[in-house]
């Protein structure tokens, strides 16, 4: 029988690396976030999984036949490729404020049916013209998960614990590449069943089972803390308190000047440059991981198989860090860290000619980056007071950053060696290596200033309501480094 909850008077900073002990001991905190995890994570991660699954496995269909089949000559499936995050980008900032305003449990699920309708029906696509206004559709209706989800977990949990809840919950992506890829094999063997193509049972069937995900969501998921039916009364309001405390008591009501201290905070940029700089390599490697490695000599049932391993290795390094991270309460170290051994695996791309060697470049590079994903995630919302600014910049880093899949889509040009492609990866990894120190050092110049500000004007958390509307620009906010 749980212990009864103990009210502490403890006060908590706005430090990320300040505890947030409101109500129960260590232990009873640790087995009340244990419980949420398992009712939160499991089935945000498979829709994420389903996620990536979808919007990826064009580049296992094209080495299926698809090019063949739908004559994708030239800059076809480049421009395939690419359509999907024309509106996957621009409709993210709007799904998040949509989340906030119909429910989690009933605007994620409902956005799932759509795009799982659009992939099943992108079976009965025989023309590269259909090909891409699918692609344009699945784009504008998958938007929301991705920014919805990173947004729904800060609403759950404290800021030094999200590092490795987004670690997990991203970490399904690199299942996701994975598994396609075994899928993908598979599912190829049905070539000729129904007189449809194995390349297009690929999309009937991942398609059929996103809607069967998105129903069974509809009854899974859970809205907010304070309405959750798992938590016992004391666990409700132990949660809300600690979140209270460990935002200051920020506004979490839903005000335009929220939504345009996201949009004027020069901060939120910064994020978005490092997050783009992450994530044109992400795509790069779920889009053309398979051609790369075809184009190494290996045929394409192999390719598929062999794509596999890059994405395992992504997964477990992704967990790790997320663990690391928040044990040391720390961001940019290790985002600048993880972008650096991606960074090496593309140089082994780019000068290496051997299968050998340019096989383990591309297991570096999928190892290096996939975890700073989830890092940089966690460092953005955890630096962006209240709750509408923090949806909006979550959003804002992922929509902008996601224009990046562009660019990941028209850089793989020069087989066998792709020197292009690799050395514009190399480009994008040195832009979030440098514009992480910068942030780093300028969070820490901003921490420096309030602590100055509060001993000189002698502000303590027993004036934290006067500061209910400032966001993150409050002078008892701290910046995460």
């Amino acid at each position: 029988m749980p212990s009864s909850p103990r009210i502490s008077s403890d006060t908590a900073s706005g430090n990320e690396k300040g505890p947030v002990d409101v109500g129960f001991d260590a232990q009873e905190r640790r087995r009340v976030l244990r419980k949420i995890d398992w009712h939160l994570l499991p089935i945000v991660s498979l829709l994420y999984l389903l996620s990536f699954l979808d919007r990826s496995n064009v580049g296992n269909a094209k080495v299926a036949g698809m090019s063949t089949d739908l004559n994708l000559t030239g800059y076809r499936y480049n421009i395939a490729a690419a359509v999907f995050f024309i509106l996957y980008s621009f409709a993210e900032v709007p799904s998040n404020i949509a989340l906030k305003v119909f429910r989690p449990s009933r605007w994620i699920p409902s956005i799932m049916v759509a795009w799982g309708l659009i992939m099943t029906l992108m079976c009965l696509v025989n023309t590269f013209q259909g090909l891409v206004v699918a692609r344009v559709f699945l784009g504008l209706t998958e938007a929301g998960l991705f920014p919805g989800v990173t947004y729904y977990i800060s609403l759950w949990y404290p800021r030094g614990e999200r590092s490795l809840r987004i670690a997990l919950f991203f970490s399904a992506a690199t299942v996701a590449g994975a598994f396609g890829g075994i899928l993908a094999y598979a599912i190829e063997k049905m070539e000729g069943v129904g007189g449809l193509h194995g390349w297009q049972w690929i999309f009937c069937l991942e398609g059929i089972a996103t809607i069967i995900a998105a129903l069974a969501a509809f009854f899974l998921m859970y809205d907010y803390p304070d309405t959750a039916s798992f938590l016992t009364d004391a666990e409700r309001h132990y949660v809300i308190q600690m979140l209270k405390r460990d935002s200051n008591n920020l506004s979490t009501d839903y005000q335009l000047r929220f939504v345009l201290q996201a949009l004027r905070d020069y901060k939120s940029y910064v994020q978005v440059g490092v997050y783009i700089g992450l994530l044109v390599p992400v795509y790069a490697i779920s889009l053309f991981t398979p051609t790369i490695i075809n184009e190494l000599g290996f045929s394409a049932a192999n390719a598929q198989l062999l794509s596999v391993p890059p994405f395992v290795c992504g997964c477990i390094f992704t967990i790790l860090v997320g663990v690391l991270s928040d044990k040391h309460k720390l961001r940019g170290p290790y985002v600048i860290g993880g972008s650096f051994v991606s960074l090496v695996g593309y140089i082994v791309l780019y000068t290496q000619s051997g299968a050998a060697a340019s096989y383990v470049g591309a297991v570096l590079a999928a190892v290096g980056v996939f975890p700073t994903i989830a890092v940089d995630l966690a460092w953005a919302s955890s630096n962006a007071g209240g709750d509408i600014k923090r949806g909006v910049v979550v959003a804002m880093v992922i929509g902008i950053g996601n224009l990046g899949g562009i660019c990941s889509s028209f850089v793989y040009l020069d087989p066998p060696r792709f020197h292009i492609g690799h050395g514009t990866m190399i480009g994008f990894l040195s832009l979030s290596i440098l514009l992480s120190c910068f942030a780093m050092w300028n969070y820490q110049r901003i921490n420096k200033q309030k602590d100055a500000l509060c001993r000189e004007e002698g502000i303590t958390d027993d004036r934290k309501g006067e500061f209910v509307d400032m966001g993150d620009e409050s002078p008892l906010f701290r910046y995460a480094i």
